[in-house]
């Protein structure tokens, strides 16, 4: 399963974790969210995608005190059975909970090798390398 999913960390800024497949991920997650950038929780369809953005169910802040959010772009085949928030953070976000455990208190923003093996250690996980 693929998915582009942006976050940040205790101390490091938003940026991409999963990038999809996409060489680039940007122009995806732009048209995906287009119009919702100021609101905390969304679940919208832009043709196959499902735009997903939901608070971290943990409660986490950054060190500034801000919520962490969790923008995530969903794609078929997955996208076909997100249908709200509350699917994404029932379907979705157990398959990326272990792995945020693990790279949210690094105090350098994680690279793609970390991700990949926060990943691979979380048993929940159907993402793989790459994703």
């Amino acid at each position: 399963m693929n998915l582009v999913w942006a976050t940040r960390g205790r101390t490091w800024g938003f940026r991409f974790l999963l990038d999809g497949g996409y060489a680039d991920p940007l122009p995806v997650y732009e048209r995906a969210f287009a119009g919702v950038e100021g609101e905390r929780t969304v679940c919208r369809r832009v043709g196959t995608l499902v735009a997903l953005r939901f608070s971290d169910p943990e409660g986490r802040h950054d060190e500034s005190g801000r919520r962490i959010p969790h923008d995530i772009v969903v794609l078929p085949p997955l996208a076909d059975v997100v249908h709200s928030a509350e699917d994404g953070r029932r379907l979705v976000w157990p398959m990326l909970a272990e792995a945020f455990e693990r790279l949210w208190e690094q105090p350098r923003a994680p690279s793609r090798e970390d991700v990949e093996s926060a990943l691979q250690s979380s048993p929940d996980s159907a993402v793989g390398p790459g994703s």
